[in-house]
């Protein structure tokens, strides 16, 4: 059988992942990344995919299945491709994906490259997704646990060199086959939040991260009154409604940003939505005969896919006209397009 290099974040997924493989037969090689210090990154003490209990917790399930356990030292590849441009991001007034940005540049580039060095047919990772032949992404059969929206700017040349084990299951068939097997992490908390930002205070991480002190400015209502003070326009996204410090008759969110002026506009829920929108950079995995076509798009992890129809620009932008109304379509943000289970590519938004 073929030579995998299976990718182990020290969590249950990726330890499932490297059990089935070792199973169906393959000649599997564990890794781990090292995609950053915690201390450079003021995170002492704080549990990350990163952290040495992650590192140890895969070496010990490498160690149960018997096979080789290796580390890969990604830190300056993390800091430029992903933590630089996440804050540049933020500074430019839009809201990016590390994770996207992650899988693209790390797990399926460089970790794909690395495969090839140590005689690895494949990667593989604890992904909730599907690939067929051809070679095509599709949709985990658990939906409530499908990660192909992180997955829309694969290649499909990168495809080709990947497997996704998990797809088939459900979280728990995947914890109940770690306690079978005995795994020290078998019951181990999922991470909820950006590994490098685990506090969830993005604005925060960026100043200790920059040795900058965010500026705080106006916060303005559609037609510029000042309505109250914000404590940096990098921190706050379209469509935010905690945190504004705003009292009013109804409920205000973040609209948009003016990152030249330092301000902030907020609005009523209904000035949030918009039918269209433009997506940049965008890859194909698997491209329509004929376009405009008819489609769903996900603009947001969590967010449900909704109908539309997208057409490509004679730059290679695609345009999405949605049937319904979106509510905070965030520029920076990842839109995703499907046709039934099946992942046609993804883009990242450009404008609204």
């Amino acid at each position: 059988m073929a030579r995998v290099l299976v990718a182990m974040s020290g969590g249950v997924d990726s330890s499932v992942a490297a059990y089935l493989l070792k199973k169906q037969g393959f000649d599997c090689v564990g890794v781990t990344m090292r995609l950053y210090d915690n201390a450079l990154l003021g995170l002492e003490g704080e549990s990350t995919c990163c952290s040495v209990d992650d590192v140890e917790d895969a070496r010990s399930v490498c160690a149960r299945l018997g096979i080789p356990f290796l580390t890969l030292d990604l830190a300056c590849e993390f800091k430029s491709h992903v933590i630089d441009k996440f804050v540049r991001e933020y500074e430019l007034g839009r809201t990016p994906n590390p994770c996207i940005d992650c899988n693209r540049y790390m797990k399926f580039s460089r970790l794909l490259d690395y495969a090839r060095t140590v005689e690895c047919e494949y990667i593989a990772t604890g992904h909730y997704a599907r690939r067929l032949e051809g070679p095509v992404l599709k949709k985990a059969y658990d939906s409530s646990k499908d990660q192909s929206y992180v997955l829309a700017q694969l290649t499909p040349e990168q495809l080709s060199h990947t497997l996704f084990p998990l797809g088939e299951l459900t979280k728990s068939q995947v914890r109940a086959v770690a306690e079978e097997q005995g795994f020290i992490n078998a019951r181990k908390r999922e991470s909820q939040d950006i590994c490098f930002v685990p506090d969830g205070d993005y604005l925060a991480f960026m100043d200790r991260f920059t040795g900058r002190k965010s500026e705080p400015g106006a916060l303005v209502d559609e037609s510029g009154r000042v309505l109250g003070t914000h404590r940096g326009a990098a921190g706050y996204t379209v469509g935010q409604r905690r945190g504004l410090g705003i009292a009013a008759e109804r409920p205000l969110y973040v609209k948009s940003k003016d990152m030249e002026n330092n301000t902030v506009t907020v609005c009523f829920e209904e000035g949030l939505y918009s039918r269209s929108c433009r997506v940049t950079d965008f890859n194909w995995i698997v491209k329509p005969e004929t376009l405009p076509v008819s489609c769903t798009a996900k603009l947001r992890y969590r967010q449900r896919e909704e109908p539309c129809s997208a057409g490509v620009l004679e730059n290679g932008d695609v345009t999405l006209s949605f049937e319904k109304p979106q509510r905070a379509v965030t520029c920076g943000q990842a839109a995703v397009l499907y046709l039934g289970d099946t992942v046609l590519g993804g883009g990242t938004i450009a404008s609204a």
